[in-house]
């Protein structure tokens, strides 16, 4: 073979650090892009956001945990109404009873209903033809005050309304929906799709979410058929969202108060920043917590996108087909989701050109890339799989780790860590290989894994096949470019190739570390290897060769080739070590334990109860031993197997449960009234009734919800009642057969701390942000 190199500029020195310099310049400028900008401040314009004046917003409500129900919401709620008031609204709340399932209410086989008071207000259209929505939660999760989840939505959407009634009026009607009971069972967004007037001829909405305290407020979910809105998101002044990431998110079991909207046939689009996500639901999600920059990156997306949907004609918005989308520096790249089949195939017919000529010029054999090909295997396998072992060693040396929600509270230089052994696994499978096989065919070899893969994509997830397709075609086609010239001009084709693919995959790997966690490394890892793939060509020109020279022994040369290597290992070691240094739990950054505390008030014993799924040293105190189920006493838990230690058993009331009327139906069915009634303060209440009663409806507070589910432990059909009124919870059975109503109830407060035999946390233990977190349940089984 004449030269297995894509690549032999005369200078290869000069050409190597020229290269260097124009990914390097590629990938910082394709990361700032998708950095938030900075926080405007409260003398901003008046038809500007400004995160200074909406964080005001923030400090005024986010002060203590306000769940669904409790005495803090309420003033949250009343604050919300005076903020809409004096901007000249006219804000309404609507006080009624919803269902949709949730958190807890999911595992236990039943059904979440929620009390919701949502506010509403209407910044009336000029000449509207159709109503925008702009949707945020105001409650908080009970372990929390939610400085970020959603004191930020709230904020926004506040401060987005004083900018809209303080400029020319929309052509549209922009209706605010501050929702109730999100943390709880979506029940305020249900309740508003159903039973709001506002609602009834759909439109279109925007939900403002926080899972985190800092990054970029991405878009990271739309309704289908997206074209049309991702069109109008494109003006906002930062966009930062991916199809990608709506593929995945559409696949994954989440959900937010834009799934009420969704399935009831809105279009829209929801946005969220999600980095910072160890504060996610605990009590250190304060507003100091809050990266401001993050706020105004959420707030003037929000405003401008409104601005813009303010504007058109609503009623010729009609969903078409979905978009391919991903930001780029300045813009945000999209096409319409015909194109991905044929970039698809286009792809794949580079990369076979590309094959071929180098084959015809001496550049490679059939056998060197099949071989190539099987061996790319390698490094897509390894780096996952090191970047997944390299979590669990974490765990290890720091357990505490095992108990974070997604992420450690300063992820960064594990993060990169991550890149750094996915670089290290590339580097080392190239110095081996690339003597015996040649560059070009591991080059070729790995622009048809690229290649192959968007194919798969393009199958499975075509929002996704972007970050397989575009490089390998642009690597490609940069290839076939540089077999055709010579030094300079082929050096630049490789470039251009190489920052294509960084401006493309590097963003993604930024972005896709908050997204899914420490915990999901691999994903990043895996990732970092397709750029990498995608810069084989820039790699060889750069990378210290192993081939025995002149002056320098073959055993020196190896070593030589194995530099870049032992850099990127030895940059990894650094990352782990010094991020191990510098993310240490002090005061501002807990420990987070789980602890609950269950009283079955038919026997009058307790028990400490954790859903953790490594006890920590704190919890172990209270609870010892492996995972139990508890559906036998506590069957809202369902399935669920918690960890158990004996308790001392406190005073503490029983919900009560009243038989008010009993009548038969048409049919011989008898028609079962109760009274549902907690005798103390308590978050939600729940009852459930015994697997061997025949149970063909079931009405709560008036509404009909689902009669065929089984929590477990003997019990079936049940419910989830959040933020219960101080009368009680009618619920009406209509029961098939005879003989005796077996039920259990059970209610929940947020106060363990106040539990006997209770220690409390020291400095450098916190609270999980949990739904079931510090809950006190007491539960009794009545019959009739």
């Amino acid at each position: 073979m004449r030269d297995a190199a894509l690549v032999r500029p005369a200078r290869r020195g000069f050409a190597a650090l020229a290269v260097l310099a124009v990914l390097a310049l590629a990938g910082l400028t394709a990361v700032r892009s998708i950095l938030p900008p900075s926080a405007a401040p409260v003398s901003a314009p008046a038809g500007e956001f400004s995160a200074e004046r909406a964080f005001q917003t923030v400090q005024a409500i986010a002060t203590v945990p306000h769940p669904a129900g409790s005495a803090a919401n309420d003033r949250v709620r009343d604050y919300l109404v005076q903020a809409l008031t004096s901007l000249g609204l006219s804000p309404q709340v609507q006080d009624t009873v919803s269902a949709q399932g949730g958190e807890l209410s999911a595992s236990a086989g039943g059904t979440g209903l929620a009390r919701v008071r949502n506010v509403i207000a209407v910044i009336p259209g000029r000449s509207s033809t159709g109503r925008l929505f702009l949707v945020a939660h105001y409650d908080s999760a009970q372990t929390g005050p939610g400085g970020n989840d959603d004191a930020a939505g709230v904020a926004t959407i506040l401060e987005t309304a004083r900018a809209l009634t303080q400029s020319d009026k929309l052509r549209n009607d922009v209706v605010l929906v501050l929702t109730d009971a999100e943390e709880a069972c979506l029940c305020g967004a249900e309740a508003f799709v159903r039973q709001s007037d506002l609602a009834r001829d759909g439109g279109v909405v925007l939900n403002l979410e926080a899972r985190g305290s800092s990054g970029p407020a991405i878009m990271f979910e739309t309704s289908t058929g997206n074209a049309a809105l991702v069109g109008a998101y494109a003006h906002a002044p930062d966009p930062v969202g991916t199809s990608f990431a709506v593929e995945i998110y559409r696949r994954l079991p989440n959900d937010t108060d834009f799934t009420a909207f969704r399935d009831a046939g809105f279009q829209g689009l929801n946005s969220a920043y999600i980095d910072g996500a160890a504060v996610y639901h605990a009590p250190t999600d304060l507003p100091s917590a809050m990266d401001h920059d993050s706020l105004q990156h959420h707030g003037a997306n929000a405003l401008a996108v409104a601005r813009e949907l303010g504007d058109r004609d609503l009623a010729a918005l009609h969903p078409g087909g979905d978009a391919t989308y991903f930001p780029v520096p300045g813009l945000l790249v999209r096409y319409p989701g015909a194109l991905v089949w044929p970039l698809a195939v286009l792809a794949v017919v580079a990369v076979a050109a590309l094959g071929w000529l180098a084959r015809r010029r001496g550049r490679l054999t059939g056998k060197r890339l099949a071989v190539a090909g099987a061996l790319t295997l390698a490094p897509i396998v390894v780096a996952p799989v090191l970047a997944q072992v390299f979590w669990t060693v974490l765990k290890l040396v720091r357990p505490e780790y095992g108990a974070l929600p997604i992420d450690p509270y300063r992820p960064g230089l594990y993060r990169i860590a991550v890149i750094a052994i996915a670089a290290a696994v590339v580097f080392c499978w190239f110095a081996l290989l690339r003597r015996k096989l040649g560059a070009t065919a591991l080059a070729v070899a790995g622009l048809a894994w690229l290649a192959g893969l968007g194919v798969v994509l393009a199958a499975l997830t075509p929002g996704g096949a972007y970050l397989a397709t575009v490089p390998a075609l642009a690597g490609a086609l940069a290839a076939l470019t540089a077999l055709f010239v010579r030094d300079l001009a082929a050096t630049a084709a490789i470039a251009v190739g190489g920052a294509i693919a960084t401006v493309i995959l590097l963003p993604t790997v930024f972005m896709l570390f908050p997204a899914l966690g420490m915990a999901m490394g691999a994903a990043g890892a895996f990732l970092t290897v397709l750029l990498l793939l995608a810069l084989l060509p820039v790699i060889d020109l750069i990378h210290p060769s192993a081939e025995p020279v002149q002056g320098l022994p073959a055993l020196r040369a190896r070593r030589r080739g194995m530099l870049a290597t032992l850099v990127a290992s030895l940059l990894a070691i650094v990352c782990t070590v010094t991020g191990l240094a510098v993310d240490r739990f002090d005061a501002k950054h807990p420990v987070l334990t789980q602890l609950m505390y269950a009283l079955d008030a038919d026997t009058g014993t307790a028990e400490w109860l954790s859903t953790e799924a490594t006890t920590q040293k704190w919890t172990s105190q209270y609870v010892a031993g492996g995972p139990k189920p508890v559906a036998e006493t506590l069957p809202a838990f369902g399935a669920g197997e918690l960890r158990v230690g004996p308790a001392q058993a406190a005073t503490l009331p029983a919900p009560m449960v009243t038989k008010e009327s009993e009548t038969t139906a048409a049919n011989g069915d008898r028609v079962v009234s109760l009274l549902l009634k907690p005798q103390r303060t308590v978050r939600f209440t729940t009852l459930h009734v015994a697997a061997a009663t025949q149970v063909t409806n079931l009405t709560v507070a008036g509404v009909q919800i689902p009669a065929d589910k089984s929590a477990g432990g003997g019990w079936g059909t049940g419910f989830i009642f959040h933020a219960p009124p101080a009368e009680g919870v009618q619920v009406v059975l209509t029961i098939h057969g005879a003989g005796p109503v077996k039920v259990r109830a059970m209610d929940a407060s947020d106060n363990v701390t106040e539990m006997p035999g209770f220690h409390a946390r020291p400095a450098g233990v916190g609270i999980l942000g949990s739904h079931s977190s510090e809950m006190v349940a007491v539960a009794k089984t009545y019959s009739f």
